[in-house]
Protein backbone atom coordinates (compact mmCIF):
# COMPACT_ATOMS: atom_id res chain seq x y z
CA UNK A 1 0.00 0.00 0.00
CA UNK A 2 1.47 3.42 -0.88
CA UNK A 3 2.51 5.61 1.80
CA UNK A 4 1.14 9.02 0.52
CA UNK A 5 -0.19 11.60 2.43
CA UNK A 6 -3.29 10.62 1.42
CA UNK A 7 -3.12 6.48 2.27
CA UNK A 8 -4.07 4.86 5.38
CA UNK A 9 -1.53 2.12 6.31
CA UNK A 10 -0.31 0.35 9.45
CA UNK A 11 2.11 2.73 10.09
CA UNK A 12 -0.05 5.71 10.09
CA UNK A 13 -0.39 7.19 13.18
CA UNK A 14 -3.91 6.99 13.67
CA UNK A 15 -4.28 3.06 12.95
CA UNK A 16 -3.33 2.41 16.76
CA UNK A 17 -6.61 4.09 17.37
CA UNK A 18 -8.59 2.51 14.47
CA UNK A 19 -7.43 -0.88 15.66
CA UNK A 20 -8.58 -0.52 19.22
CA UNK A 21 -11.67 1.22 18.47
CA UNK A 22 -12.09 -1.82 15.47
CA UNK A 23 -11.66 -4.04 18.62
CA UNK A 24 -13.79 -2.67 21.35
CA UNK A 25 -17.16 -2.91 18.64
CA UNK A 26 -16.33 -6.67 18.32
CA UNK A 27 -16.25 -7.18 21.97
CA UNK A 28 -19.42 -5.37 22.25
CA UNK A 29 -20.86 -7.39 19.29
CA UNK A 30 -19.63 -10.62 20.92
CA UNK A 31 -21.18 -9.79 24.33
CA UNK A 32 -24.37 -9.72 22.56
CA UNK A 33 -23.66 -13.33 20.70
CA UNK A 34 -23.06 -14.44 24.15
CA UNK A 35 -25.92 -12.86 25.71
CA UNK A 36 -27.92 -14.43 23.08
CA UNK A 37 -26.52 -17.96 24.02
CA UNK A 38 -26.77 -17.71 27.65
CA UNK A 39 -30.41 -16.80 27.36
CA UNK A 40 -30.90 -20.09 25.40
CA UNK A 41 -28.30 -22.40 26.83
CA UNK A 42 -27.64 -20.87 30.17
CA UNK A 43 -24.17 -18.72 30.81
CA UNK A 44 -22.30 -21.59 32.35
CA UNK A 45 -22.44 -23.31 28.84
CA UNK A 46 -22.16 -20.49 26.67
CA UNK A 47 -19.22 -20.42 28.58
CA UNK A 48 -17.85 -23.62 28.36
CA UNK A 49 -18.28 -24.15 24.91
CA UNK A 50 -16.59 -20.67 23.59
CA UNK A 51 -13.60 -21.90 25.37
CA UNK A 52 -13.79 -24.83 23.48
CA UNK A 53 -14.07 -22.82 20.26
CA UNK A 54 -11.35 -20.94 21.18
CA UNK A 55 -8.69 -22.88 22.29
CA UNK A 56 -9.42 -24.97 18.76
CA UNK A 57 -9.09 -21.89 17.10
CA UNK A 58 -5.77 -20.42 19.16
CA UNK A 59 -3.72 -23.51 18.73
CA UNK A 60 -2.80 -23.54 15.45
CA UNK A 61 -1.82 -19.96 15.45
CA UNK A 62 0.33 -20.83 18.67
CA UNK A 63 1.70 -23.43 16.70
CA UNK A 64 1.88 -21.27 13.20
CA UNK A 65 3.83 -18.31 15.37
CA UNK A 66 6.19 -20.68 16.79
CA UNK A 67 4.86 -21.39 19.81
CA UNK A 68 6.68 -23.37 22.63
CA UNK A 69 5.57 -25.03 25.86
CA UNK A 70 5.53 -22.60 28.88
CA UNK A 71 7.96 -22.73 31.41
CA UNK A 72 6.45 -24.18 35.23
CA UNK A 73 6.22 -20.32 36.74
CA UNK A 74 4.38 -19.38 33.44
CA UNK A 75 2.06 -22.34 33.18
CA UNK A 76 1.30 -21.58 36.97
CA UNK A 77 0.42 -18.18 36.20
CA UNK A 78 -1.80 -19.19 32.96
CA UNK A 79 -3.43 -21.55 35.14
CA UNK A 80 -3.95 -18.87 37.87
CA UNK A 81 -5.77 -16.05 35.31
CA UNK A 82 -7.43 -18.99 33.50
CA UNK A 83 -9.63 -19.64 36.88
CA UNK A 84 -9.78 -16.05 37.35
CA UNK A 85 -11.14 -15.65 34.15
CA UNK A 86 -13.34 -18.51 33.94
CA UNK A 87 -14.94 -17.50 36.97
CA UNK A 88 -15.69 -13.66 35.75
CA UNK A 89 -16.76 -14.43 32.63
CA UNK A 90 -19.32 -16.84 33.94
CA UNK A 91 -20.58 -14.14 35.94
CA UNK A 92 -20.27 -11.33 33.74
CA UNK A 93 -22.86 -13.18 31.29
CA UNK A 94 -24.70 -14.37 33.96
CA UNK A 95 -25.65 -11.25 35.06
CA UNK A 96 -25.71 -9.88 31.66
CA UNK A 97 -28.74 -12.10 31.22
CA UNK A 98 -30.66 -10.36 33.41
CA UNK A 99 -29.51 -6.73 32.49
CA UNK A 100 -29.62 -4.50 29.79
CA UNK A 101 -26.42 -4.61 28.09
CA UNK A 102 -25.93 -0.93 29.07
CA UNK A 103 -26.24 -1.21 32.11
CA UNK A 104 -24.02 -3.96 32.55
CA UNK A 105 -20.92 -2.78 30.75
CA UNK A 106 -21.69 0.58 32.52
CA UNK A 107 -21.10 -1.05 36.08
CA UNK A 108 -18.79 -3.55 34.74
CA UNK A 109 -16.11 -0.27 34.08
CA UNK A 110 -16.48 0.02 38.15
CA UNK A 111 -13.44 -3.27 38.05
CA UNK A 112 -10.29 -0.51 37.23
CA UNK A 113 -11.32 1.22 40.43
CA UNK A 114 -11.53 -1.62 42.87
CA UNK A 115 -8.02 -2.82 40.87
CA UNK A 116 -6.56 0.54 43.17
CA UNK A 117 -7.42 -1.28 46.23
CA UNK A 118 -6.26 -4.62 44.88
CA UNK A 119 -3.04 -3.49 43.80
CA UNK A 120 -2.29 -1.91 47.39
CA UNK A 121 -3.00 -5.55 49.05
CA UNK A 122 -1.47 -7.57 46.78
CA UNK A 123 1.61 -5.63 45.32
CA UNK A 124 2.05 -3.02 48.96
CA UNK A 125 0.83 0.17 46.32
CA UNK A 126 -0.22 2.87 48.07
CA UNK A 127 -3.96 4.11 48.14
CA UNK A 128 -3.79 8.30 47.77
CA UNK A 129 -6.02 10.85 48.00
CA UNK A 130 -6.90 10.73 44.39
CA UNK A 131 -7.48 7.24 44.07
CA UNK A 132 -9.94 7.46 47.27
CA UNK A 133 -12.22 10.11 45.35
CA UNK A 134 -12.12 8.32 41.86
CA UNK A 135 -13.35 5.38 44.22
CA UNK A 136 -16.34 7.25 45.55
CA UNK A 137 -17.58 8.37 42.31
CA UNK A 138 -17.31 5.09 40.96
CA UNK A 139 -19.22 4.11 43.87
CA UNK A 140 -21.49 6.64 43.57
CA UNK A 141 -22.14 5.79 39.78
CA UNK A 142 -23.06 1.94 40.83
CA UNK A 143 -25.78 3.69 43.42
CA UNK A 144 -26.95 5.59 40.84
CA UNK A 145 -27.73 2.72 38.57
CA UNK A 146 -29.18 1.04 41.45
CA UNK A 147 -31.71 3.37 42.03
CA UNK A 148 -32.59 4.26 38.70
CA UNK A 149 -33.93 0.74 38.81
CA UNK A 150 -35.66 1.18 42.60
CA UNK A 151 -36.97 4.36 41.33
CA UNK A 152 -38.74 2.62 38.19
CA UNK A 153 -39.97 -0.06 40.05
CA UNK A 154 -37.51 -2.48 37.38
CA UNK A 155 -35.43 -3.61 41.20
CA UNK A 156 -36.83 -7.47 41.05
CA UNK A 157 -34.83 -9.96 42.86
CA UNK A 158 -33.29 -11.54 39.02
CA UNK A 159 -31.68 -7.86 38.87
CA UNK A 160 -30.37 -7.67 42.10
CA UNK A 161 -29.06 -10.65 41.28
CA UNK A 162 -27.45 -9.65 38.27
CA UNK A 163 -25.98 -6.57 39.53
CA UNK A 164 -24.74 -8.67 42.14
CA UNK A 165 -23.55 -10.88 39.71
CA UNK A 166 -21.67 -8.59 37.05
CA UNK A 167 -20.48 -6.61 40.03
CA UNK A 168 -18.61 -10.29 41.47
CA UNK A 169 -17.24 -10.10 37.74
CA UNK A 170 -15.82 -6.62 38.15
CA UNK A 171 -14.01 -7.56 41.74
CA UNK A 172 -12.57 -10.69 39.60
CA UNK A 173 -11.66 -8.49 36.35
CA UNK A 174 -9.77 -5.89 38.93
CA UNK A 175 -7.71 -9.28 40.22
CA UNK A 176 -7.35 -10.12 36.58
CA UNK A 177 -5.76 -6.74 35.51
CA UNK A 178 -3.06 -7.53 38.52
CA UNK A 179 -2.13 -10.86 37.47
CA UNK A 180 -2.20 -9.40 33.58
CA UNK A 181 0.43 -7.06 34.71
CA UNK A 182 2.71 -9.74 35.61
CA UNK A 183 1.72 -12.29 32.51
CA UNK A 184 2.95 -9.77 30.13
CA UNK A 185 6.34 -9.41 31.57
CA UNK A 186 6.22 -13.77 31.04
CA UNK A 187 4.31 -14.16 27.85
CA UNK A 188 3.41 -12.90 24.55
CA UNK A 189 -0.52 -11.92 23.74
CA UNK A 190 -0.66 -15.26 21.81
CA UNK A 191 0.28 -17.83 24.42
CA UNK A 192 -1.61 -15.31 26.85
CA UNK A 193 -4.87 -15.93 24.82
CA UNK A 194 -4.60 -19.95 23.95
CA UNK A 195 -3.39 -20.79 27.43
CA UNK A 196 -6.43 -18.65 29.19
CA UNK A 197 -8.90 -20.02 27.08
CA UNK A 198 -7.22 -24.18 27.67
CA UNK A 199 -7.50 -22.97 31.43
CA UNK A 200 -10.76 -21.50 31.31
CA UNK A 201 -12.06 -24.58 29.70
CA UNK A 202 -10.13 -27.12 31.93
CA UNK A 203 -11.45 -25.54 34.92
CA UNK A 204 -15.21 -25.09 33.56
CA UNK A 205 -15.09 -28.24 32.51
CA UNK A 206 -14.36 -29.50 35.95
CA UNK A 207 -18.60 -29.59 36.69
CA UNK A 208 -19.42 -30.45 32.95
CA UNK A 209 -20.78 -33.89 34.25
CA UNK A 210 -23.40 -32.14 36.62
CA UNK A 211 -23.98 -28.95 34.67
CA UNK A 212 -23.13 -29.07 31.00
CA UNK A 213 -25.77 -29.58 28.40
CA UNK A 214 -25.93 -29.33 24.61
CA UNK A 215 -27.01 -26.12 23.40
CA UNK A 216 -29.53 -25.70 20.26
CA UNK A 217 -27.85 -25.00 17.07
CA UNK A 218 -28.95 -20.79 17.30
CA UNK A 219 -27.11 -20.89 20.49
CA UNK A 220 -24.17 -22.73 19.03
CA UNK A 221 -23.84 -20.43 16.46
CA UNK A 222 -23.65 -17.43 18.55
CA UNK A 223 -21.03 -19.23 20.68
CA UNK A 224 -18.62 -20.21 17.78
CA UNK A 225 -19.61 -16.46 16.59
CA UNK A 226 -18.27 -14.86 20.00
CA UNK A 227 -15.55 -17.07 20.05
CA UNK A 228 -14.06 -16.08 16.54
CA UNK A 229 -14.45 -12.22 17.70
CA UNK A 230 -13.07 -12.31 20.69
CA UNK A 231 -9.75 -14.14 19.03
CA UNK A 232 -9.90 -11.09 16.80
CA UNK A 233 -10.76 -8.36 18.98
CA UNK A 234 -8.13 -9.74 21.63
CA UNK A 235 -5.63 -9.76 18.46
CA UNK A 236 -6.43 -6.21 17.33
CA UNK A 237 -6.56 -4.76 20.52
CA UNK A 238 -3.02 -6.20 21.73
CA UNK A 239 -1.79 -4.85 17.66
CA UNK A 240 -3.15 -1.21 18.76
CA UNK A 241 -1.65 -1.15 22.37
CA UNK A 242 1.87 -2.49 21.10
CA UNK A 243 2.29 0.83 18.50
CA UNK A 244 0.42 3.28 21.03
CA UNK A 245 0.95 4.69 24.82
CA UNK A 246 -2.33 3.21 26.55
CA UNK A 247 -2.70 6.89 28.50
CA UNK A 248 -3.80 7.69 24.61
CA UNK A 249 -6.01 4.55 24.10
CA UNK A 250 -7.47 4.40 27.00
CA UNK A 251 -10.38 7.07 26.47
CA UNK A 252 -11.45 4.43 23.42
CA UNK A 253 -11.94 1.96 26.07
CA UNK A 254 -15.53 3.88 27.04
CA UNK A 255 -16.82 3.39 23.20
CA UNK A 256 -17.62 -0.16 24.55
CA UNK A 257 -21.12 1.81 26.48
CA UNK A 258 -22.19 3.45 23.32
CA UNK A 259 -21.75 -0.07 21.50
CA UNK A 260 -23.00 -1.96 24.14
CA UNK A 261 -26.02 0.33 24.45
CA UNK A 262 -26.67 -0.13 20.67
CA UNK A 263 -26.31 -3.64 20.16
CA UNK A 264 -28.74 -4.17 23.28
CA UNK A 265 -31.47 -1.79 21.85
CA UNK A 266 -30.87 -3.83 18.25
CA UNK A 267 -30.84 -7.48 19.49
CA UNK A 268 -32.89 -7.27 22.73
CA UNK A 269 -34.94 -4.00 22.64
CA UNK A 270 -33.21 -2.37 25.54
CA UNK A 271 -33.79 1.32 26.34
CA UNK A 272 -31.51 3.10 27.72
CA UNK A 273 -32.47 4.89 30.86
CA UNK A 274 -31.23 8.29 32.25
CA UNK A 275 -30.45 6.55 35.53
CA UNK A 276 -27.63 4.40 33.30
CA UNK A 277 -26.50 7.10 31.95
CA UNK A 278 -25.07 9.36 34.74
CA UNK A 279 -24.02 6.30 36.43
CA UNK A 280 -21.88 5.34 33.73
CA UNK A 281 -20.56 9.03 33.44
CA UNK A 282 -19.79 9.11 37.34
CA UNK A 283 -18.26 5.70 36.98
CA UNK A 284 -15.85 6.98 34.26
CA UNK A 285 -15.06 10.18 35.48
CA UNK A 286 -13.47 8.49 38.09
CA UNK A 287 -11.38 5.83 36.20
CA UNK A 288 -10.10 9.08 34.58
CA UNK A 289 -9.19 10.59 38.07
CA UNK A 290 -7.63 7.01 38.46
CA UNK A 291 -6.21 6.92 34.87
CA UNK A 292 -2.63 7.41 35.91
CA UNK A 293 -2.57 4.73 38.06
CA UNK A 294 -4.39 1.83 36.22
CA UNK A 295 -5.18 0.97 32.67
CA UNK A 296 -8.54 -0.66 31.64
CA UNK A 297 -8.25 -3.44 28.97
CA UNK A 298 -11.15 -4.72 27.65
CA UNK A 299 -9.50 -8.02 26.42
CA UNK A 300 -10.19 -10.16 29.76
CA UNK A 301 -14.04 -11.20 28.41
Amino acid sequence: MSSGSGSFHRDHPAAPFAAVTLGIALFSVMDALMKNASIAAGAYNAMLLRSVFGTALMFPLWKWRGGQWPDRPAMKLHALRGLVSGAMATSFFWGLVRLPMAEGIALSFIAPLIALYLAAVLLGEEVGKRAIAASLLGLGGVLVIAAGRLGEGQFSRDAAWGIGSILLSAVLYAFNLILQRKQAQMAGPIEVALFQTVFVALFLGLAAPWLAAVPGTRALVDIFGGAVLAMISLMVISWGYGRAEAQALLPIEYTAFVWAALMGWWMFAEPVTVATLLGVVLIVIGCWIAAPRVHIEETAL
